[in-house]
């Protein structure tokens, strides 16, 4: 059985706040996370342009996920942390909303690490062009709240 697709109609749900935190990893050769490290990525630095795809992730989200609704988003976090070779990218989203935001959160893990990927994939390729040790993996939502304040 086949159903049209609809946007679920929240128009009587209470507006709660809202929160989710995603993260995921992308992993790396240990050669280009000793560049990053240096600042010597010719595109520039991966983590502030992974955060500016992150911040405008969670603002567009309804624009690549076709279900979701529009949300006023009150605030969004994008933190880091390093391996000798990975990147680990947490984001936290903030709102008062009628539905959750961790698909917000989820698209924003998910474009910062696509991002990174982007600025130094000259680096990892290998003599043939393939990315043999490039993966990004773990993407999931690690927690979520609704209420509160």
């Amino acid at each position: 059985m086949t159903s049209t697709p609809k946007m679920v109609d929240i128009s009587e749900k209470p507006a709660l706040r809202r929160e989710a935190v995603a993260e995921g990893t992308i992993h790396l050769k240990e050669s280009t996370m000793r560049l990053i490290e240096s600042a010597k990525i010719e595109k520039g630095d991966p983590i502030q342009i992974a955060t500016v795809g992150a911040i405008q992730a969670v603002k567009s989200t309804p624009n690549s996920l076709m279900m979701c609704h529009p949300i006023p988003i009150e605030g969004s976090y994008v933190d880091f942390s390093k391996g000798k070779d990975w990147i680990r990218t947490r984001v936290t989203v903030l709102a008062y909303s009628k539905t959750g935001v961790e698909m917000e959160a989820l698209n924003a893990v998910s474009n910062a690490l696509l991002n990174i990927w982007d600025v130094v994939k000259k680096y990892e390729k290998d003599s043939s062009g393939q990315y043999p040790e490039t993966m990004i993996s773990d993407i999931r939502v690690v927690k979520k709240t609704k209420g509160g304040s």
